[in-house]
Parts: structure tokens; C-alpha cells; sequence
């Protein structure tokens, strides 16, 4: 045991873990919809549309909680920022998995879409600014793992819950979401401030205290030092126009760029949808889809686990160009199955889950972690906040127009008769009873496609904005960007 104030190097890994499981509540409340959708969609009646509707209000309400953060944490700090979705995740949780309508579960969604946009921008931030950065990195993408067990958690709940004879199992998979809410609210309680954010508003003992038990002795003096001349620096008060001085417009536009690709790869079709893919290329029931999830959520949270290694070894750009090239590859590959389920048959659904796993392994490597860690690092101090904000609002932006347009790409792009036949037993409320329903999917051959397309624009992309910060401190790649260099030197 450490006294009191005195160096502890495992106690920042204790703080990061504690803080990342509002990643994990981002997880679960993101993955939870997924196996709920083949049963709220029977139980309420509901079209393609209106489940498109409900799945959207969540990112809806993600966007408004990152546009509001920003400037809140700024003013009162990154924790009470992380308390705040804490007590909105266990509220949002209990009116989800009560919902008796349609609408209600819709408001519901937009509620808890709050917690996990404020989530997705605080989390990042509190960890990058509370960690040395010699492992960074690593801590930070601590949140992405907690993102993917939190997917596989809500996957589990829904296996565990999901009854094909009661349209009503949807209500506990939603309940479930109550017990890392109070987990996240009561840990967050006994943690410090971030030193950065304490140092900005003039506090310099507090942070000098908790720099103190965070950092190595030896490093703490210079650390302190870099916050005073930074803040120097910017004695005025931040204002939203400041991230878009010519200075940070690279910044700005690595910020959005990563998470425009991040999306527009087609990541969440899989984890809203994935239930719905695996159903529609020959898996007989909701249950069954579930189980096909769950192995995708596995396999998610093993290679983010990997990333965790790689990420400080390897750097940025090896994993993203590393990473992105294997998704372009895996979604070629999804499409040509789509395209021909016919003459594959039976074995197009196995084709069809292998390379949704190969999918999933190269976006936990690279464009998973990488996301969130790249926007937490670019912005100088006096503006992280807001930069980051906007970084989590493009995420959620982009997410949600993918989420809202999946359906409709798959039918833009789904020629005339060539669409996927299923037979599915589903609950008729005029009869108060189940029958086998056929039902034309459409072909989602086209849409994996498109995202191969934006992919490769990815990959030119990255070659011209996606810096190298393994190793390198916030202070250094604030210098970078006032010097007006290139983001692909910045390692030279």
C-alpha cells in the first residue's frame, strides 16, 4: 500500500478502468437494441421505418448530449460531466424497459442517447488527461474495450432474455442496463479531477496533489511546467469560433475525418442490425440471430483486447491503414455472399458470419480505439473540450445517418425481384398468435459495397491527415499545429 498523496503507478490504470465503464454503458445501451428490435418490432407492430425511427432517436439524442458537453465540462469540470450521464444511463435504462408504446420507447431512446453522447466525449477526455503519456494510449483505449464488452454484455442480455413465444422479452434485456449505471455513478464519486483541467482554472495545489500520485516523481515538475506555459498562452476564455482558427483546421479536420470513416464503413449496421443480417442470410428465428451477434461480440472484444497491446507498439497509422485495408476486404468479400446467396446456399450463411468476424477483428485494431483516442490528443488544452466535443458530435452525426439509412440503401441498391426470401414465424395481434410470414429483405449485397467504396476513400485520406502521436505529448502536438506543419510529419 502507497500513503495518502504519494506515487501510486497502478492507481491511474484503477482511475482510467473505473471511468471506462461509462465505455461499457456506451456498449451495452449502443448493442442492447439489437436483439430487442426482432421483438418491440412484433410487439408494437411496427415497419422497417418506425424501427429505423427508434434506433435513430438514440444517436439523435448522442448528438445533443456531445454538442452540449463540450463548453458544460469546460466550466464544471470532465467528472461531473461522467456523473451526470451516470444519472441519466440508470434513469434512461428503467423508462426503456418500461416503455408501453412505441412512442415512449422512441422518447426513452432519445433520453438515454443523452448519457452516451456526453459518455462518448467525457470519458475520452478524462482518461487522456489523467494519463502519463507514456501509456496513454493504451489507457484511453480502455474506453473502446469497455465499448465492446459493453456490446457483448447487452448481446448476452438479450440471448439470455429472448424467448421466440413472448413478444414482450425486450423489456428486461433493457432493464439490465440499471446495474453498470449505478456502478459507473458510485465509482465516479470517489475519483479526482484531471490535474490539466484543475491547472486551468487556477487550482495548481489540487493538481499538483493528484499529479503527484499519477505521475512518475521525476516527470511530475516538467508536466507542471508544460500546463503553465500552455495556459499562459490562452488566457482568454475559450469560445467555440477558436477551434476554427487556421492554426487547428487540421485538427479539426482530423477530428471529423476519423469519425466520418469510422462510420461510414458501416459499423453499426452489424451492431444494430446484426440480429436482422444474420435472419435475412438463412439463420431461422430472432434466437438464432442472437447467437450470431453474441459471436461477433466476442470477437469484438478479443481484438480490441489486442489493440490495447498494439497501439503504442505499432502506432496510429500502422493500425489504421493496417485495419482499414482488412475492412475494405471483409466488405468486398460480405457483398460478393449477398450477391450470390443463391448459389452459395446453406454455406452462405457461414461465409456470411466469417467475414463479419473478419469484419469486426480489423475495426477493433484500428478504427475502434483509434476514433476516440486521435480526438482526445490533437486539441491544445484551452480547447480540447470543445474540439472534442465536435469530434463526438461528427461520430454521432454520421451515425446516425448510417443507422437511418441502412434499410434504405439496401432497397436503393436491391434490383427489381432480386431480393432475399425468408420465412419468419411472427406475432399477429389481430389473432393474438404466432405464423410463418414470408418476407422480402431485400439484398444488403449493395450497401456493403458502398462502404467498401468510402473505405478506400479512407485509406487516401489517412494518408494525408491521420498523424502519428504514439509517444508524442499534448503540449508537442499543440507546437506542431501552431508551426503550421502537415499532420503526416508530425513524428519527424
Amino acid at each position: 500500500m502507497t500513503k495518502k498523496g504519494t506515487y501510486n503507478k497502478n492507481l491511474v490504470v484503477i482511475i482510467a478502468a473505473i471511468a471506462a465503464t461509462g465505455g461499457l454503458l456506451f456498449g451495452f445501451d449502443t448493442g442492447v437494441i439489437s436483439g430487442a428490435i426482432p421483438f418491440f418490432q412484433q410487439d408494437f407492430q411496427l415497419s422497417n421505418s418506425m424501427v429505423e425511427n427508434i434506433t435513430t432517436a438514440g444517436l439523435v439524442g448522442a448528438v445533443i448530449g456531445a454538442m452540449l458537453t463540450g463548453r458544460l465540462s469546460d466550466i464544471f469540470g470532465r467528472k461531473k460531466t461522467i456523473l451526470v450521464a451516470a444519472i441519466i444511463f440508470v434513469l434512461g435504462a428503467i423508462w426503456s424497459g418500461w416503455a408501453p408504446t412505441e412512442h415512449d420507447l422512441l422518447y426513452s431512446r432519445l433520453f438515454i442517447g443523452l448519457a452516451i453522447g456526453i459518455s462518448s466525449f467525457s470519458v475520452p477526455l478524462y482518461i487522456a488527461e489523467i494519463s502519463p503519456s507514456r501509456i496513454r494510449g493504451r489507457l484511453v483505449s480502455l474506453f473502446q474495450l469497455l465499448i465492446t464488452i459493453g456490446i457483448l454484455v447487452s448481446y448476452l442480455s438479450d440471448l439470455a432474455f429472448a424467448d421466440n413465444n413472448n413478444v414482450e422479452s425486450w423489456r428486461p434485456m433493457f432493464y439490465v442496463g440499471v446495474i453498470p449505471g449505478l456502478v459507473l455513478l458510485i465509482g465516479m464519486f470517489f475519483l479526482p479531477e484531471t490535474p490539466r483541467w484543475l491547472m486551468s482554472k487556477g487550482r495548481e495545489e489540487e493538481s499538483r496533489k493528484i499529479l503527484k500520485r499519477i505521475e512518475e516523481p521525476e516527470l511530475v515538475e516538467g508536466s507542471i511546467l508544460r500546463m503553465k506555459e500552455e495556459i499562459e498562452k490562452q488566457k482568454h476564455r475559450p469560445n467555440f469560433r477558436e477551434v476554427f482558427k487556421p492554426w487547428l483546421r487540421n485538427a479539426l479536420i482530423i477530428a471529423v475525418g476519423i469519425m466520418f470513416f469510422q462510420q461510414f464503413v458501416g459499423i453499426n449496421t452489424v451492431i444494430y442490425y446484426s440480429p436482422k443480417i444474420f435472419m435475412i442470410v438463412g439463420f431461422e428465428g430472432a434466437k438464432a440471430g442472437i447467437w450470431g451477434a453474441v459471436s461477433v461480440g466476442v470477437v469484438n472484444v478479443l481484438f480490441t483486447i489486442l489493440s490495447l497491446f498494439m497501439i503504442d507498439k505499432l502506432g496510429r497509422r500502422k493500425l489504421y491503414f493496417i485495419g482499414l485495408s482488412g475492412i475494405v476486404f471483409s466488405l468486398l468479400a460480405l457483398g460478393l455472399v449477398f450477391a450470390f446467396h443463391t448459389s452459395l446456399g446453406d454455406m452462405g450463411k457461414w461465409f456470411a458470419i466469417v467475414f463479419v468476424w473478419i469484419y469486426i477483428a480489423f475495426f477493433a485494431i484500428s478504427l475502434g480505439p483509434l476514433g476516440w483516442l486521435i480526438i482526445s490528443e490533437v486539441f491544445p488544452l484551452r480547447v480540447r473540450g470543445i474540439g472534442s466535443s465536435i469530434g463526438s458530435l461528427s461520430n454521432w452525426l454520421f451515425n446516425g445517418v448510417v443507422a437511418f439509412t441502412f434499410f434504405k440503401i439496401v432497397k436503393l441498391f436491391t434490383a427489381s425481384g432480386k431480393g432475399i426470401i425468408t420465412q419468419e414465424n411472427l406475432y399477429d395481434a389481430a389473432t393474438n398468435s404466432f405464423s410463418v410470414q414470408t418476407i422480402d429483405n431485400g439484398n444488403p449485397a449493395g450497401a456493403f459495397w458502398f462502404y467498401a467504396v468510402i473505405g478506400i476513400l479512407g485509406l487516401i485520406w489517412g494518408y494525408f491527415y491521420l498523424p502519428e502521436t504514439k509517444g508524442i505529448s499534448l503540449e508537442k502536438i499543440e507546437e506542431h499545429w501552431r508551426k503550421g506543419k502537415k499532420p503526416r510529419d508530425l513524428k519527424k
